[in-house]
């Protein structure tokens, strides 16, 4: 007769029920909302008195530290832990978006009361001192960068083209893609002086010209145009291109009929970003535009005053008295401000009326 030992079952442990949870020490409510309120009101003191936005957000994170450091008396450590990481992730927060916030005030606040009529529509030709303003540095700004986009997009978007619907990823494509990376971070000023020798080749020494402005932007936004080109022509589903070429479309049209029109939102708001990105680079226009007090609608004859190369000047060269000079240099860095983002919320517009859903 063979007898049959009984396994013991395994103790599982209990979860703990709905009572047990309740039953849990917190914070005092409205605690943590009460030290987040305070710290952020620290912060705002400090940017506004003599406290110093730097005190001010010192004492303010100790402020919030106090949640942490009860909670690990109160609730334990585990929620004590948590707690320290979010207070981690918002001071990384704060850390990013406060320079942001001090640039808006002060250029704002610095630039609103040279504001005036006769500030858009009046040059610096023969003014000395108070008076004059920025409609040369208005014109010169929107020629040189509307001739910079007409280089920029069209050499872009075939460049993007080719990588993604000819190229099948060859030696070519990659040496391109190597390339654009490349021109993606080097410096403005290179770019200026590629231009300018450039130029030198065909006018001479001391050439300065708004189209050389513009092929120096153009140098700087065609790698965005590609990036932002490619990326939203690899989004467009490969069925669609198949589909037609099934129907015996060519390529070339399926790309103008079927492609385009479906990445038209991501490449419009990619090329609106490129143009928001170097619209306010001073170094290459100081190089091969120039600067001057006259307006100038010609870009291929004699110098062109920017915006950017404008408060440049005003700051570097500000005259006697200084004063004027100085307040039209916050003025002007202030218009740039505004179009930048302008630019940046037209390409969210766009984004959002040209996107395929919105338009179905």
């Amino acid at each position: 007769m063979t007898l049959m030992m009984e396994r013991p079952e395994a103790q599982v442990p209990e979860e703990p029920t709905h009572q047990q949870f309740k039953a849990r020490k917190k914070l005092p409510q409205g605690f943590e909302g009460a030290m987040w309120t305070i710290a952020g009101l620290t912060i705002v003191t400090g940017f506004f008195t003599d406290l110093g936005l730097a005190r001010g957000f010192g004492f303010a994170w100790l402020i919030a530290l106090l949640v942490p450091l009860l909670s690990i008396g109160i609730e334990g450590r585990r929620k004590a832990t948590d707690r320290f990481v979010t207070l981690l992730v918002m001071t990384a927060f704060a850390v990013a978006i406060v320079p942001l916030i001090s640039i808006l005030t002060t250029v704002i606040s610095r630039g609103i009361p040279v504001i005036s009529s006769e500030f858009f529509s009046s040059s610096m030709r023969n003014v000395v001192g108070e008076g004059g303003g920025i409609q040369h540095a208005i014109m010169g700004t929107l020629i040189i960068t509307g001739f910079a986009t007409l280089i920029s997009v069209p050499i872009g978007l075939f460049a993007a083209i080719y990588l993604i619907e000819y190229s099948n990823d060859g030696p070519t494509a990659r040496g391109l893609r190597f390339l654009t990376d490349v021109m993606t971070g080097i410096p403005s000023i290179v770019a200026g002086l590629f231009a300018y020798a450039l130029f030198v080749l065909f006018f001479g020494e001391g050439v300065r010209m708004g189209v050389g402005g513009a092929v120096a932007l153009s140098v700087l936004m065609i790698p965005v145009v590609i990036r932002s080109s490619e990326e939203m022509h690899k989004l467009v589903p490969h069925e669609l291109r198949e589909a037609s070429w099934a129907l015996g479309v060519p390529r070339w049209r399926t790309i103008v009929k079927i492609v385009l029109p479906t990445a038209l939102a991501g490449i419009v708001t990619g090329v609106t970003l490129a143009i928001a990105r170097v619209i306010g680079e001073t170094a290459p226009l100081l190089i091969i535009a120039g600067m001057t007090d006259s307006v100038n609608t010609n870009a291929w004859d004699g110098r062109m005053a920017t915006l950017p190369v404008f408060t440049y000047s005003a700051m570097m060269n500000p005259g006697v008295p200084a004063e004027p000079s100085i307040e039209r240099a916050w003025g002007a860095a202030l218009t740039l401000l505004v179009i930048v983002m302008l630019l940046n919320l037209v390409a969210r517009v766009i984004s959002y009326i040209f996107s395929p859903a919105t338009r179905r």
